[in-house]
């Protein structure tokens, strides 16, 4: 893993996330193995066609749903080095500039949290407002904008390099611009969701060595039900060393989950009969005040 000052510093990446360990749909999976096993056996067809040779992933979803683990697991069935790219930290196009350009080949560029990391939206849309209104030392500054880092993306990034991949993740895929999000430069959209049986199962696997439980029938009728995230999941499996024991609590918080899920239902129900009844209210009173109106 690559992270940067003013230029990109190594450090040794040792994520022990593999597709074998990854919590998540097998199907889901599989599509993504072969996708990526298809991107690294096609040298040729990408230069016949003339397009970089590069490929593009959007990983989206709620907080703890294995996004990270997902990126690390591509990294380790590649071999690829891992450049993570927190633009907050980069005050510039022109840094932008020098921080693509210095990625190796046979690398994954990761931009973690797209929506909330930068601004890039807003930036645009203020751009020409900034350009008129900024004052002398404004008008020296390079700001990294929704454009620049697309284009950096499109041209210099894809054609100084080869075997080349790109990452964005969101936990709110509604929030980013269309232009991101178009193949080409997002080719594969990847949804990590909330907690399966099928995940939960790989969990126990990897944390207890088991198959099967006693509890496994309830827990996996439970998880239907609620909304829990792998890593909630993964942190219940870890509390204990016992089997028994650890998956009796997450029975406990699978259970809490979905009585607070209940009890939260209910008051968002009386709530709404309640200001339902208030326009009721209001309306008879509307139509009393008519009433008296037209016997004056």
């Amino acid at each position: 893993m690559n992270e940067y000052s003013d230029s990109w510093s190594p450090i040794d990446l040792h994520h022990p996330s593999t597709f074998d360990t990854l919590a998540m749909d097998q199907k889901l999976k599989q599509s993504i193995i072969d996708d990526l096993d298809r991107f690294i056996k096609r040298k040729d067809y990408y230069k016949r066609i003339g397009k970089a040779w590069k490929r593009g992933y959007l990983l989206y979803g709620p907080p703890g749903t294995g996004k990270s683990s997902l990126i690390a697991a591509m990294a380790n069935h590649l071999k690829f080095d891992i450049y993570d790219l927190e633009l907050t930290g980069v005050h510039s196009n022109s840094e932008l500039r020098r921080l693509l350009v210095g990625m190796t080949s046979r690398s994954i560029l990761v931009v973690e949290d797209i929506d909330c990391s930068i601004e890039l939206k807003q930036r645009e849309a203020g751009e020409e407002r900034t350009k008129s209104n900024s004052t002398e030392e404004d008008k020296g500054e390079d700001k990294v904008t929704l454009s620049g880092l697309l284009n950096f993306v499109d041209g210099l990034w894809s054609t100084s390099g080869e075997e080349r991949i790109i990452v964005f993740t969101t936990n709110y895929k509604e929030r980013l611009d269309q232009a991101l999000m178009r193949p080409g430069r997002m080719d594969m959209h990847i949804h990590m969701g909330y907690c399966t049986p099928e995940a939960f199962r790989i969990l126990a696997s990897n944390y207890h060595s088991i198959d099967y439980h006693v509890t496994y029938p309830e827990i996996e009728e439970l998880i239907k039900e609620v909304m829990v995230t792998p890593a909630e999941v993964a942190e219940a499996l870890m509390r204990n060393d016992d089997t028994d024991v650890a998956l009796l609590g997450l029975l406990e918080l699978l259970k809490s989950k979905i009585k607070d899920a209940s009890e939260t239902k209910a008051e968002s129900k009386d709530a709404n009969k309640q200001t339902e009844e208030n326009k009721d209210g209001k309306a008879m009173e509307n139509k009393n005040d008519s009433s008296t109106d037209e016997c004056t």
